[in-house]
């Protein structure tokens, strides 16, 4: 019997303008790890941050064209593009807040949970949520919130 080969998304490229300026506001405005910075010759580099050390992490991809500068901010056309999932909501909203995060609303309660709508530096909207138990029964654990 031959194990399942099981997929994950292990990435997702997300256009920057600068990529020490995107370093910044992910590290120190969220939180996230800073997992890879690797140098590709020229003014070309491998970034990638996550939330956490495990799962999916963003490829931040410096926007080298005009045509890609102009989606900086808004790859999913002003939809909400990308959810935050958290175990601790009101911590991660306050820290946030406190750290002069843009929110568009206040946080509100859904069947599903507790939700805000946040921008990032460059405009990209977010969700960062918190799902109730009967919702995600499984949410991983991805280690002590500090």
């Amino acid at each position: 019997m031959t194990a399942e080969f099981q997929q994950q998304i292990a990435s997702i490229a997300l256009l920057v303008a600068d990529y020490d300026e995107a370093i910044a506001f992910y590290t120190q405005k969220l939180g996230f790890s800073l997992l890879e910075d690797t140098p590709l010759g020229g003014d070309k580099r491998w970034v990638r941050v996550a939330p956490g050390t495990a799962g999916t992490a963003l490829l931040l991809a410096r926007a080298s064209t005009p045509a890609q500068l102009q989606q900086v901010g808004d790859q999913a056309a002003g939809r909400v593009f990308l959810f935050l999932q958290t175990k601790d909501f009101w911590r991660d909203y306050r820290q946030m807040q406190a750290k002069g995060v843009h929110f568009h609303e206040a946080p509100r309660e859904e069947a599903y949970g507790t939700v805000v709508v946040f921008s990032d530096l460059y405009g990209n909207k977010w969700d960062l949520l918190q799902l109730n138990a009967v919702s995600a029964p499984d949410v991983a654990d991805t280690g002590p919130a500090d």
